[in-house]
């Protein structure tokens, strides 16, 4: 049995304060208001130079839409959860299909600090090991990035490696690079399941 797809979930989720959905046309202006800001554009994986490349940037893979997250209406993040296969042996890949997720988050500057992309995370994670059935989640980060690593680990993600330079910044050159996991297993446990 394989996981379900985000285009299969429920949506919108609802957190104590926020509500998370797939992203929408109308979300472009919100979205590029705060990943055109050189200093959220310094971490991203890809840097939008027009408002044009952000749209296209936010095709995503079918069935797996581009989610945002909104607090008192208006957009201040946008998530992604790539669901894939975790490594195995080949004779018992089918056993690791649609196993693992990675997630990613952009959040606004002007919602930093309020535990906002905490509990936007949180039910990320939710979602993975709930309605997903994952059973391991990744996030990665450049060093850095302190304020992503830290909301990482204040989640009981762990942080399983330290790349030595294996992360190629556009303006930084190579740098090091964190990866974070955490088993299904330990979330439960964590969120007194």
């Amino acid at each position: 049995m394989t996981a379900p797809h985000l285009a299969d979930v429920t949506w919108p989720r609802r957190t104590e304060r926020l509500v998370v959905r797939p992203y929408r046309e109308e979300d472009l202006g919100a979205v590029w208001a705060y990943r055109s800001d050189p200093d959220v554009a310094r971490w991203v994986g890809r840097a939008p130079r027009t408002r044009d490349d952000l749209a296209t940037g936010f095709v995503a893979r079918p069935g797996e839409p581009a989610l945002v997250a909104e607090h008192d209406g208006v957009v201040m993040a946008d998530l992604m959860v790539r669901v894939g296969d975790g490594w195995s042996q080949a004779d018992v890949r089918d056993g690791a299909a649609r196993t693992e997720a990675e997630l990613g988050w952009v959040l606004a500057p002007s919602h930093h600090g309020l535990g906002l992309g905490s509990e936007a995370v949180t039910d990320l994670l939710d979602l993975c090991f709930g309605e997903l059935g994952l059973r391991r989640v990744t996030a990665g980060c450049f060093v850095e990035n302190a304020p992503s690593w830290r909301l990482m680990e204040r989640l009981g993600m762990r942080r399983e490696a330290h790349g030595v330079r294996d992360s190629l910044h556009r303006d930084l050159g190579w740098v090091d690079g964190y990866t974070y996991a955490i088993l299904a297993d330990e979330w439960t446990a964590r969120r007194g399941g």
